[in-house]
């Protein structure tokens, strides 16, 4: 397929800009990807279509605060710098994004705190905007984290972001409930939808919940730039499939019951982990895979997704899963209702 077969009007009006009050309570299409059929359910229903020995697949991993702001050596020109991941413990060197990346180079000091407490030097030029930097902090590690951390905000994504300012609210508004491997630096935000009360509601119902990590990185939000599909590549992100999960899945799939992958990051890291025919294998390592129609899935039977920016890779995911006719056609619908998109936004069940 193209990617202009993947473009439609958003107005910025139907991108959310904050959760709803309680998690819960968002909208959820349900779309029969068989028939075509749509139905039009709030998120609290979920538990309506899982029977016990089903099993929800979830993605674990916790956002840090990773865009930060700081302020060049002599020039005081203001960088942003987005963490990617820690490259070395010892000497505090990690792997970032900086804008504007033309005014960095190797040697440069950058200075962050109202106090300018915290200290990097730019020690090495990976890519165009990516950059290697060495904080200068004597001190324990942990200690070095939580002061990096203080310093940084929630990195919501740019459909958030151009329309409002961050809020200190949103590093906790930008966790799933179960958020324990931190790593990510953005959430997989059909996990945003889940509350304490329908997890525990889930469990008494005897719908498996299996852990697995993707931490999320930037690559499903780079611009595609290709028209012809299979030349784009993705980023490559860190994975764990734990046998525990694998155990959960393989049972529900012996008896024919509905697995469901709750995101994204879930299907493609199933996808990277199944074995012959269809059976999850335990995985560490990572994933750069990229799914768009046609596709085949071979573990996940349905799929819980927001609804996503136009010409997105998430798009396409979705699209490969519910079939593009179908899909699109649930897009319409959603954009003719009062379906909200993006982080914040509602979501899609493809059953």
């Amino acid at each position: 397929m193209k990617l202009s077969q993947f473009k439609f009007k958003l107005p910025d009006e139907k991108i959310a800009l904050y959760p709803p009050e309680n998690r819960d309570e968002a909208k959820m299409m349900v779309l029969n990807r068989q028939t075509g059929e749509i139905e039009h359910h709030i998120f609290k229903e979920l538990i309506d279509f899982f029977d016990e020995g089903d099993t929800l697949i979830l993605n674990n991993t916790r956002v840090f605060p990773a865009r930060l702001y700081g302020n060049k050596e002599k020039t005081g020109a203001k960088i942003e710098v987005f963490l990617l991941r820690e490259l070395n413990k010892e000497q505090r060197l990690w792997d970032v994004l900086v804008d504007p990346a033309r005014k960095i180079r190797i040697g440069n000091k950058l200075y962050f705190g109202e106090d300018n407490s915290m200290v990097a030097e730019v020690i090495d030029n990976t890519t165009s905007r990516g950059r290697t930097l060495r904080f200068l902090y004597d001190g324990p590690h942990e200690e070095f984290r939580e002061t990096l951390y203080a310093l940084g905000e929630a990195p919501l994504p740019d459909d958030v972001r151009s329309l409002r300012k961050a809020e200190p609210e949103d590093i906790e508004r930008f966790q799933t409930i179960y958020a324990t491997v931190e790593g990510a630096v953005t959430a997989p935000v059909s996990g945003l939808h889940f509350s304490r009360q329908l997890m525990k509601r889930l469990e008494i119902k005897g719908v498996n919940q299996a852990f697995i990590t993707l931490h999320a990185g930037l690559g499903n939000f780079r611009t595609i730039d290709v028209e012809d599909l299979t030349k784009h590549k993705t980023d490559s992100e860190q994975m764990r499939v734990p046998q525990e999960a694998c155990d959960m899945v393989n049972a529900t799939k012996q008896k024919g019951g509905r697995i469901c992958a709750v995101g994204s990051t879930v299907l493609r890291a199933s996808e990277t982990a199944a074995g012959p025919g269809g059976i999850l294998k335990e995985f560490e390592g990572w994933t750069s895979r990229f799914i768009f129609p046609p596709y085949e899935f071979q573990v996940c039977n349905s799929f819980l997704i927001n609804f996503q920016q136009p010409l997105s890779t998430m798009l396409m995911l979705t699209c490969a899963f519910g079939g593009y006719d179908n899909v699109m056609k649930a897009y319409d619908e959603a954009l003719k209702g009062d379906y909200k998109f993006g982080t914040y936004g509602d979501c899609l069940l493809i059953i």
